[in-house]
């Protein structure tokens, strides 16, 4: 696949560009089977809808032919029986349109719901790495307005393309019956349409997955100055900010100009074979009602007939000229949904083993990494040679310089990454092999800056656990020692904490996040150490509610304090993506010529020496 690009670590979203349009329609089906239920009933309906159109010029031609015009005056009788012969076709046509129009919107929206889904879902199984990939903006507008651009197409364009295909099917059929000369005459005017709709639908399909890429880099531009409105203010660039905006506002409209001057085309040639065919229609007919063409005789096409194929002539333009916006519709439809079906055929890399899965015991566990390795997509070696034993019930810290690999090992630890060579091991069994649930249930991240949703402080810590009651929580925070804090906030648990939890101190946020852990009660902590300056008072309040969460479980905490790492029972340094000491604080600050006593060693030349470093002084930072 040319446009997916594997790894061991990390899969490229596909663009689905390379799929053709029924091949994109085929899958589209597959991934939402909604779609094709019914759709016998469904085309039945639009065939019953397409043949009431043709009921009027029926109706017509035999009121002039046989009721105005027959012999002996006019027949009222006659009239009125065909009268009332069309007015009844047009109610069942209406009828059958409405049941058919129905049944779009039903299977349209539950099919579109489905594939959201599946896309949503399917999102959160890439692992992080194939998610960074590509911009968030572009990303979302992948499950959002790619797929509203499907459901206006199927509601409304796919609707009009039914009944259109079977009105001008329907229109020909009759034309033919009553005169295959004029019949002949209207396909030719539409001859060079015809002939031209393949060039269109291939320049329309490229032009419309442009603008479907435009979008996503639209959304990312404006999304992403609004998330970090902060950071544009405090540096004043809001120029370049908008500079930015602007370009990619431009170079939607751009590419949305281009598409839409394909479409005026076709829909100009679309007005000119229409005007042509009703010409021809009328000049044709009277030569043949003359008896003036090669092969005809005069009175061979009555008046009725060809007022009848006036009316026949209006049904077969007017789906025609519609099929040209259809075509449009269906190629921006149709990019969207290449983009979505993109999603869903890339791999997921962390693939969930399910029932057969192992199940993790609810207890403190071994952790074992042997001969781990990891490198992202076309770069260097992160991690190389990893292996480490953590006994059940240990806390360890890992120190080392920025970029050594720390973090990397925090999320192999939690298989938010899967190693590119060796296993992670959780008492005994490779993470690969253990059920996600457990997986979820069992160990816990809590990361340097915990995600607050804009919800209340109860909503976020439930994240731990979904079912829990305001009382466990209060219980969860007693345990923590955090119970006054949480009846020291305004509303307590129904506190609001803002977008990202901007509505709490930085502080706050980190307590949040622990009571969070705290509640999901795992056996294994992770904990990538913040670094966020906070005031003494609550930074001794953290450390105390760290003590208690990490009471009893295996802890691994990637250090950024020296504290940290002095109250661990053991310290892994990691240097160059290696280990390369581990043990006590004491013994390794005691070998002058490791890298560990090299690092404390600047920690007390920053804060002075013969005595100890501040706690919350940074280890990577020198």
């Amino acid at each position: 696949m040319s446009t997916v690009q594997e790894s061991r670590s990390g899969t490229s979203l596909s663009t689905g560009e390379e799929i053709g349009a029924w091949e994109t329609l085929r899958k589209g089906v597959r991934h939402s089977p909604e779609l094709a239920e019914g759709i016998g009933v469904t085309l039945l309906l639009a065939l019953v809808a397409s043949l009431g159109q043709i009921v009027v010029p029926i109706a017509v031609q035999q009121t002039v032919d046989r009721g105005l015009r027959a012999a002996g005056g006019p027949d009222v009788g006659y009239t009125t029986t065909m009268a009332l012969l069309a007015a009844g076709g047009i109610v069942v046509a209406g009828w059958a349109s409405y049941k058919m129009t129905a049944r779009l919107f039903d299977t349209s929206e539950r099919g579109l719901a489905t594939l959201r889904v599946k896309a949503f879902r399917h999102v959160h199984d890439l692992p992080l790495l194939t998610q960074n990939t590509e911009r968030r903006g572009a990303l979302v507008s992948r499950v959002t307005s790619d797929v509203d651009q499907i459901s206006q197409f199927l509601v409304f364009g796919g609707l009009l393309a039914v009944v259109s295909v079977g009105q001008v099917l329907v229109a020909t059929v009759v034309m033919v019956v009553y005169s295959w000369q004029l019949a002949l005459v209207v396909w030719l005017c539409f001859a060079p349409l015809f002939l031209s709709l393949r060039y269109f639908q291939r320049k329309l399909s490229a032009a419309y997955g442009t603008v479907r890429r435009q979008v996503g880099v639209l959304l990312s531009a404006v999304s992403e100055p609004v998330v970090g409105a902060a950071v544009v203010r405090s540096y004043a660039v809001e120029d370049r900010t908008q500079r930015r905006i602007d370009d990619a506002i431009d170079a939607h409209k751009a590419a949305s100009t281009r598409a839409q001057g394909f479409t005026a085309f076709s829909f100009s040639l679309g007005g000119i074979s229409a005007g042509l065919a009703n010409a021809g229609v009328l000049i044709v007919g009277i030569w043949l009602g003359q008896g003036v063409l090669w092969g005809s005789s005069e009175g061979s096409i009555t008046a009725g007939e060809v007022l009848a194929f006036a009316f026949l002539v209006t049904l077969f333009v007017g789906p025609v000229q519609m099929g040209t916006q259809i075509l449009t519709d269906a190629q921006n439809a149709i990019a969207g949904w290449r983009r979505v079906i993109g999603i869903l055929d890339t791999p997921a890399d962390l693939v969930d083993p399910g029932p057969e899965g192992v199940a993790l015991p609810h207890r403190a566990v071994d952790v074992d990494f042997e001969d781990v390795g990891f490198a992202y997509p076309g770069g260097r070696p992160v991690l190389s040679d990893i292996n480490l034993s953590i006994p059940a019930g240990r806390r360890v810290a890992v120190v080392g310089e920025t970029g050594s690999g720390k973090s990397t090992l925090a999320k192999l630890l939690t298989r938010l990454m899967d190693p590119s060579s060796g296993r992670v091991l959780l008492d005994g069994t490779d993470l690969r092999d253990v059920a996600e649930a457990s997986l979820r249930a069992s160990v816990v991240l809590v990361p340097q800056e915990g995600f607050l949703f804009d919800d209340t402080v109860a909503a976020n810590v439930r994240y731990g656990r979904l079912d829990a009651t305001d009382a466990e929580i209060t219980d969860a925070a007693a345990e923590l020692g955090l119970g006054d804090w949480l009846d020291g906030l305004p509303q307590g648990l129904a506190t609001q904490v803002g977008q990202r939890g901007e509505s709490l101190s930085a502080g706050e946020r980190q307590l949040v996040a622990l009571l969070r852990a705290q509640l999901a009660d795992p056996d294994l902590l992770v904990l990538d150490e913040a670094t966020s300056a906070v005031d003494p008072e609550l930074e001794m309040r953290i450390g105390r509610a760290l003590e208690r969460l990490m009471a009893g479980r295996t802890a691994v905490t990637i250090a950024h304090r020296l504290s940290t790492a002095e109250a661990a029972d053991e310290v892994v340094v990691v240097d160059q993506g290696r280990i390369v000491q581990q043990g006590p604080h004491a013994a390794l600050v005691a070998d002058p010529e490791g890298v560990y006593a090299g690092l404390h060693r600047s920690w007390v030349a920053q804060h002075g020496t013969g005595q100890s470093p501040v706690a919350g002084a940074p280890i990577i930072e020198r």
